[in-house]
């Protein structure tokens, strides 16, 4: 209601309703945003997270789908890429319609430490960041870009090496700072996910999506850039990775895996009872 009160001030016409647990508002949605989740509390093991917003997210998902069986999926809950794979084994939809928001943030964070180490505008910056959300994510200096320019030709490498960890680092800071998560520049970038999406605009992200063989990896939910259109991901795009990048991406990979095998031993353990 708050947020709705500003529309004659701010002047737009998009209706914003407020409801809590009716899914019936949400009906014939073209796409869903999941946010739904606990933070990490102190004492709370990394176990107890995963089963504690496992539950979370599995409940929200099989409730929109009761209303809208067609929509493409945006998942935002941490951990960002178990909670992904939840959604999609719980959905049972193609995986083009499911994936995680992730690394449009991580590279927002990215490409802001940038600007301000180079005293220019974000907007000359462009950037990729690969693997899991958070401290094993993999970014890729030799694809980042300052209008054109290779990020390598005006930062030097331990500088560069400094921004990167920070930016792994960068949600802890956050937390660090306000005693809870972000929520604007998640919001702005699933806001940007999901316009890419209803405008099909075709736009290259990367995102948390599930992997067939694609970088030699397979069965598994990581990020990876994307071409996001209405068909929600309509092509995973492969760069050519040097040796230091694949021995990244891949040990990120299998620091995912053994998170989304935390999620299949709680899984087969409820079927077993």
């Amino acid at each position: 209601m708050d947020i709705w009160q500003t529309a004659p001030i701010n002047m737009y016409d998009t209706r914003i309703t407020g409801s809590t647990n009716d899914y019936s508002k949400t009906a014939n949605s073209d796409v869903v945003v999941i946010t739904s989740g606990l933070p990490r509390k102190p004492g709370m093991s990394r176990d107890d997270l995963i089963s504690t917003n496992a539950g979370i997210v599995k409940g929200v998902t099989k409730s929109l789908l009761e209303y809208s069986p067609n929509a493409i999926f945006i998942i935002v809950s941490n951990p960002l890429d178990v909670m992904t794979y939840c959604a999609y084994l719980t959905a049972k939809v193609d995986s083009r319609k499911v994936f995680g928001m992730a690394g449009v943030l991580d590279t927002a964070r990215y490409r802001a430490f940038l600007a301000t180490e180079l005293n220019c505008s974000p907007k000359d910056i462009q950037a990729v960041l690969m693997g899991g959300h958070g401290d094993t994510m993999v970014p890729l200096p030799r694809y980042t870009t300052v209008a054109g320019i290779p990020v390598t030709e005006l930062v030097g490498k331990e500088r560069l090496d400094e921004i990167i960890e920070r930016t792994k680092k960068g949600g802890g800071e956050i937390v660090n700072l306000l005693g809870t998560s972000a929520w604007y520049a998640p919001g702005a970038s699933a806001a940007q996910m999901v316009e890419a999406i209803v405008r099909d605009q075709k736009r290259i992200f990367p995102v948390c999506a599930w992997l067939q063989g694609e970088y030699g990896l397979k069965d598994i939910y990581l990020g990876v850039p994307v071409k996001l259109g209405k068909n929600g991901i309509e092509q995973i795009i492969e760069l050519k990775l040097n040796a230091e990048e694949k021995k990244l991406l891949e040990e990120s990979a299998k620091s995912v895996k053994e998170v989304m095998a935390v999620l299949d031993t709680m899984n087969n353990s409820a079927v077993a009872k």
